[in-house]
């Protein structure tokens, strides 16, 4: 497959990283030479200097035969253009845009668009990404990270091992038989910052981040196993009223169970536009790192605070402060994957990646053939991919234990007939199932072959 991404930065490095590193022909056009430069040095990609929108700089970057155009550049307007240039002047398939104005979002997605006016496929908006990955946190507060799969039937959690849990240096094969009811597995393991698929005779250790991939049923009871309490979040406090935070609010105070939400927004324009957004919602003006508004906000009773101001070490700092005055949960929003290793040392009990979710969002679109979701995991280590298997996959009819799959990759679950399955060496993949795989990063091309999806991408 040929395609072209606009936009080198962070987003645009990883999705080239991906596709490049599965073999398909990519090429990268932004007007930043030493991005473009960076891109064709450290991956198996061609670079174009110049701006995106372009006829001529997206000719030289071969869009007159191109499948694919993916416009992430930092600007609505630019990706908009190029995705109508890549329509109209080179007849490209399939262009996908990440927008972030909320006016332009709402009128993309309202049912007055016209796909013939504006010709994006797919749009994007990282904040709307963020927003969703925000409130699953919030429902699982035991958990540092969490995506849904099968429908919202089953769900991957990652927990953080306390010196507490009552199964560590325990064998993952004996968790089986001591929880034989249970239906959810461990599919990753994250120890002294290196990221593995554990084989059953791994043990888990105090200061593992494991990745489990759980029925949904039993979420609360995995968490558990593993020394985690699941208490429903009654009080929140959110830090920053933009476009993320004022989703995260209007979701939780449109709810039927009564979830109380506090805003700080240091803007005053912005803390304006939030409280006449809002109903139930207390939004107060000022800087969420003054503890004495911090104090005013009661954050001393919070179940949690989400900070998600767009600045990565204010986040931080807020939410250091918040527990240290009695916050019971500190979740917080950073671009900068380097400042992950420090959440632990600082007490910040989750944080949300926009990258990773941006990344994640366009890769499961890219894929959206018999793949029906891509999850990616930490710094674009590995991924949980979600698929239809195929009758003509080599693991269709085959028993996972006879399945030859590499080194690093694992089934997370199986969804068959509206009905989830926990893998078993002994149980039959059958045609139509539904499989969820955890694999490294080096081995998706291979997970890819064993799905038979790799030419199947839209």
């Amino acid at each position: 497959m040929k395609v072209i991404i606009c936009g080198a930065g962070q987003v645009g490095w990883q999705i080239a990283r991906h596709l490049s590193s599965e073999r398909n022909d990519v090429t990268v056009v932004d007007n930043n030479p030493e991005l473009v430069r960076r891109a064709t040095e450290t991956l198996d990609v061609n670079g174009v200097s110049g701006h995106a929108s372009y006829p001529d700089v997206l000719d030289r970057a071969g869009a007159r035969d191109a499948d694919m155009i993916i416009a992430a550049t930092h600007s609505d307007e630019v990706n908009m253009v190029t995705c109508q240039v890549a329509h109209s002047v080179f007849a490209v398939q399939r262009k996908i845009a990440r927008l972030r104005a909320q006016s332009y979002l709402t009128a993309l997605y309202s049912d007055l668009y016209r796909r013939d006016h504006m010709p994006i496929d797919v749009v994007i908006s990282p904040e709307r990404e963020v927003a969703e990955a925000a409130l699953q946190r919030l429902a699982s507060p035991a958990a540092f990270d969490t995506e849904n799969f099968f429908d919202g039937r089953a769900q991957m959690l990652g927990i953080t091992i306390g010196d507490d849990c009552p199964v560590i240096n325990t064998p993952l094969r004996q968790l089986t038989d001591l929880f034989s009811t249970l239906q959810a597995i461990v599919v990753g393991i994250r120890r002294e910052g290196t990221l593995f698929a554990p084989s059953p005779a791994d043990q888990i250790f105090p200061g593992d981040d494991v990745y489990v991939f759980s029925r949904l049923e039993d979420v609360n009871r995995t968490l558990e196993v593993f020394g985690k309490n699941n208490k429903k979040q009654e009080r929140v406090i959110v830090i920053g009223g933009g476009n993320v935070g004022l989703a995260v609010a209007k979701e939780l105070e449109s709810r039927t169970d009564r979830v109380r939400v506090k805003v700080i927004e240091k803007n005053r324009e912005q803390a304006e536009i939030a409280a006449d957004a809002l109903e139930r919602t207390i939004v107060l003006h000022g800087d969420g790192l003054n503890s004495g508004l911090l104090e005013e906000a009661n954050v001393g009773s919070a179940d949690a605070i989400l900070a998600v101001t767009d600045d990565d070490k204010t986040n931080m700092l807020v939410g250091v402060r918040a527990k240290s005055l009695g916050a019971k949960m500190s979740i917080c929003l950073t671009n900068d994957p380097t400042l992950v290793p420090l959440m632990g040392p600082l007490d910040i009990d989750a944080y949300i990646n926009p990258r990773a979710t941006t990344v994640s969002s366009i890769l499961r679109h890219i894929r959206h053939g018999r793949v029906r979701a891509v999850y990616s995991i930490g710094d674009a280590e590995a991924e949980l991919i979600e698929a239809h298997v195929l009758g003509t996959s080599p693991i269709s009819g085959e028993r996972i234990r006879d399945i030859g799959f590499p080194e690093g990759v694992l089934i997370g679950g199986i969804y068959r007939e509206r009905k989830y399955l926990k893998p078993k060496g002994d149980l039959r993949i059958e045609e139509g199932d539904i499989v969820a795989i955890f694999a490294m990063a080096k081995e998706v091309p291979a997970v890819e072959q064993l799905l038979q999806v790799a030419i199947d991408y839209f």
